[in-house]
């Protein structure tokens, strides 16, 4: 799998920065206490069907959207944030005050997944589900299926039927 370039904002070696403005989005946990900006595209979003992502949200999908940390900015409440790390992949991020969750670091990949549905004004356009071997429910949208994780994340790039 190549990175879909519309959503990849890195600029092209010699290509010229458009003057557009990046669009950014905000996003906050339960209580309010946290907020976080988003700017520019994410690099990849999809859908993650893990146990880790099932177990932390309470459900059988996970809508990611995957930024570069410099797109990435606590606006409000910083001091309120805690970490969970089970494993050395992921770095989750909720607000200590009410529970929240906020966003997880993945310093592997060099990435932050801000949940989706936490995006006020995002659309949310999926390129791919990753972890459907573990996946709890099957979901048919034509959209790619893989094993683990897409090899441009790290994964084994091995794909699975609907």
């Amino acid at each position: 799998m190549k990175k879909n370039t519309a959503w990849n904002d890195l600029l092209v070696e010699g290509e010229v920065a458009h003057a557009e403005p990046a669009a950014s989005y905000r996003a906050g946990c339960f209580c309010g206490a946290v907020e976080v900006e988003v700017s520019g595209k994410p690099v990849f979003a999809g859908y993650c069907h893990c146990a880790d992502c099932q177990a932390w949200s309470a459900a059988p999908i996970n809508a990611f959207s995957l930024w570069k940390a410099d797109s990435v900015r606590v606006t409000k409440g910083e001091s309120e944030i805690g970490t969970f790390s089970k494993t050395e992949h992921s770095d989750r991020k909720f607000c200590k005050r009410c529970g929240g969750h906020i966003m997880t670091a993945h310093p592997r990949m060099r990435l932050i997944d801000v949940y989706a549905n936490l995006l006020k004004g995002y659309t949310h356009e999926p390129t791919l589900h990753a972890n459907y071997a573990s996946k709890m429910v099957s979901v048919r949208d034509g959209l790619p299926k893989y094993r683990d994780l897409p090899a441009d994340l790290g994964g084994s790039g091995e794909m699975l039927q609907d």
